[in-house]
């Protein structure tokens, strides 16, 4: 199976990124994880992009606060697809979400909500599950199980409802 690297611009993107990394875990998906900066370390950055595919990573996630161009950055190196993760230091968040999305056409970067670690790591799994049926099976039954809390919590309403 094919790893995912994780990458945060900074060790205090850790909170954010630990979500995804647990996600990972859930799933049985081997991962690695590196701080690198865009604008700090940017040759670091471009050879681990450059290197990535041949290391057995399918999938990057990059998570990055403010200018955050670190996504970016990777995605102008490599082939693999590229996950950011805006997360929230400044402005809300709002700088870091339009830096990550906002790329030129040819250089594609799928952005997840401010601090959306967990969609992250599920969007890098259903990624990976199109070449591993055992991965589709447990995000099929990770879909049901959703599915199944929803109309549970229904029918609870509906006896709330009807005790008024």
């Amino acid at each position: 199976m094919k790893k995912v690297a994780i990458i945060m611009g900074s060790d205090s993107d850790f909170d954010v990124v630990k979500g995804a990394m647990t996600e990972l875990k859930n799933y049985g998906v081997p991962f690695e994880c590196k701080v690198m900066s865009a604008h700090r370390t940017p040759e670091l950055a471009s050879q681990f992009a450059m290197e990535a595919k041949e290391k057995g990573v399918g999938v990057i996630i990059c998570a990055a606060g403010m200018a955050a161009h670190l996504a970016g950055v990777i995605a102008g190196h490599t082939t693999l697809p590229v996950i950011g993760i805006p997360v929230k230091s400044s402005l809300e968040g709002l700088d870091a979400l339009l830096a990550t999305v906002q790329m030129p056409s040819g250089i594609p970067v799928a952005t997840v909500a401010i601090n959306g670690a967990k969609n992250a790591a599920i969007l890098a799994i259903q990624i990976l599950a199109l070449s591993d049926e055992g991965l589709a099976a447990q995000l099929e039954q990770a879909k049901k199980d959703m599915i199944d809390a929803v109309i549970a919590k229904d029918v609870k309403l509906q006896e709330r409802v009807a005790e008024l």
